[in-house]
């Protein structure tokens, strides 16, 4: 028998009061849900000082004294869009070449000596739409670190060598890019929804790439470097009305020049089907359902934006939640409605899984994009999707480096300089209602192409219940024959 004392005894009647108190009144089951959440503070971020000078010129400066560095690029407008078909890969090539080639006083191996003694950085490169030269170092090396950059974009002294050697590299990415299943996924998938001689859907090939001579680097640097087609951005820790004055003496001597324009483009939607690509070393199935996406400043981009979220915005979403979780078909799945700035995204929804659940998967994962015509969004999943985008979008743009490199962004592809700001009030405006409008106006799953990749052998069933399917010639043309 268990000795009570008086102060035992009162622990116990206190210990059993406050049980029977609380067995009366039952805890919330939600109880985080009674926290109140602030409202988001209006997004206004520190936008730089821009400055356009009269030959066309774009400057945007940006102070940050948190740290001793200076770092600038300058975008050129024209990239790999702008090339010829016969010498896809000459962008490429240019930025490789423009920096390892040096200048007319220094080569590109005694350069990289200067700036290793500064701990500092200039590099170039080629993309899509823009070419770009940037720079790196520490505030008191500015002076000297931009005189290099500079040197680089007026006087480059391409050589063959250095030219040979990035083709030598170029070339050896391209044999090996039947590497990775995914890989070609998505290339043959992007080739399909674009068409093999629109500029967003070709690739690098060996004899496109051994087609660029010496003189096309030339030609294309005198053809994109003017006034006009430059956008030079520079942040760090200076004084902007001194450095504006050091990048205006830089800058005002170029022409202006005529600013290049791409060439118009047509687009149309992927004839549907089920196209195929065998590889047999593999035991799973790489799957892309696409079509054609639409553009940032189209008025629906919003709306699409939550849509987007609710199909496949994470762990939560729909695609993820039945066809990964609850079917068990996919280790990986998701995709988008996607939007570019000045042609169509994609619309891609990819998956990985097992060889022989591949019909299985795709059959799931197109059921859940019907889905998003016929069953709009519930209130949980409206408010839990604008709720993901509003509070993520703040971290693509919290730090002065990255919204100074949207502003540059923008402005080459002429959007106005608010269209961050606009987003939040644009995405919290979205309701239900929208976002099936949007589903029923541009999502047509029966219009998409399916691009499988994987072992003919162990599919089963077959893709052809998926429809007709076309196998994928994926050989490297030009390659040379295994022994």
């Amino acid at each position: 028998m268990t000795n009570f004392t008086p102060r035992l005894l009162t622990l116990a009647l206190v210990a059993g009061l406050s049980t029977t108190a609380f067995a009366q009144t039952p805890a919330p089951q939600e109880p985080w849900k009674a926290i109140p959440i602030p409202s988001l503070h209006e997004f206004k971020p520190v936008q730089p000082i821009r400055v356009e000078l009269p030959n066309g010129v774009q400057l945007f400066l940006e102070e940050d004294h948190e740290l001793p560095f200076v770092n600038g690029f300058i975008r050129i407008r024209g990239g790999s869009r702008d090339e010829p078909a016969d010498k896809v890969g000459l962008v490429s090539l240019y930025g490789e070449a423009w920096r390892t080639s040096g200048t007319a006083t220094a080569s590109g191996d005694a350069l990289d000596d200067q700036l290793a003694a500064k701990a500092a950085t200039v590099e170039t490169g080629g993309g899509q739409a823009s070419t770009s030269l940037s720079w790196s170092s520490f505030a008191k090396d500015f002076d000297s670190v931009f005189g290099v950059a500079m040197d680089l974009l007026q006087h480059p002294a391409f050589q063959q060598q250095k030219l040979d050697l990035a083709k030598q590299s170029l070339a050896s990415g391209i044999l090996r890019r039947n590497d990775d299943a995914s890989g070609i996924a998505q290339r043959e998938a992007v080739e399909i929804a674009y068409g093999k001689t629109n500029p967003y859907g070709r690739s690098e090939e060996l004899a496109t790439v051994s087609a660029v001579t010496l003189e096309d680097l030339r030609t294309w640097h005198e053809k994109t470097f003017i006034g006009s087609n430059l956008i030079v951005g520079v942040i760090g820790d200076f004084d902007a009305k001194a450095m504006e004055a050091k990048l205006r003496a830089a800058f005002s001597p170029l022409p202006r020049g005529t600013q290049l324009k791409s060439a118009k483009v047509e687009f149309t939607e992927p004839p549907a089907g089920v196209y195929f690509a065998n590889k047999a070393d593999v035991d799973q199935s790489n799957v892309y359902m696409v079509g054609l996406g639409t553009q940032e400043d189209n008025p629906d981009y919003y709306a699409l934006s939550v849509m987007n979220e609710v199909f496949s915005g994470g762990f939560g979403s729909r695609v993820v939640q039945n066809v990964r979780t609850k079917l068990g078909l996919a280790y990986d799945v998701g995709g988008n409605f996607g939007a570019a700035y000045d042609h169509p995204g994609l619309f891609a929804v990819g998956l990985g899984t097992k060889s022989s659940s591949t019909v299985a998967a795709t059959k799931a994962t197109l059921d859940e994009v019907r889905r998003l015509r016929t069953d709009p969004p519930t209130e949980d999943e409206l408010r839990s999707a604008k709720s993901d985008l509003l509070n993520s979008f703040i971290f693509h743009y919290d730090t002065p480096e990255k919204v100074l490199s949207e502003q540059v962004t923008l402005a080459v592809y002429g959007y106005p300089a608010d269209f961050l700001e606009r987003y939040r009030a644009g995405i919290e405006r979205v309701t239900s209602a929208d976002v099936s409008r949007v589903a029923q106006k541009y999502v047509q799953p029966e219009k998409l192409a399916i691009v499988v990749v994987g072992n003919s052998s162990e599919i089963q069933p077959p893709l052809d219940g998926l429809g007709k399917v076309t196998t994928l010639d994926i050989n490297i043309p030009g390659a040379p024959k295994e022994q």
